[in-house]
């Protein structure tokens, strides 16, 4: 399915720790890591992230949500 988490109040040390350890633990039945880091307090958090993970291995793409606050790492598609 699809593991949503929070990002909110962190970091991006903190972030990154939390996304490796997901991209870590997905096993077959994880096609998304929904990451939810909003956008109002700013968008170094949004930029960090899509410029780590949108070239990672694990990754096959990108959706960005059109306010801007949330990115979803797409690891399989659906069937």
């Amino acid at each position: 399915g699809v593991v949503t988490v929070d990002l909110h109040g962190k970091n991006t040390y903190q972030a990154k720790v939390t996304v490796d350890a997901l991209l870590r633990r997905a096993g077959g039945g994880t096609y998304r890591l929904r990451l939810i880091h909003g956008c109002h307090g700013g968008t170094a958090l949004r930029d960090f992230l899509r410029q780590t993970y949108g070239a990672h291995p694990k990754v096959r793409r990108l959706l960005l949500s059109p306010d801007g606050g949330t990115t979803e790492l797409v690891l399989r598609e659906y069937i």
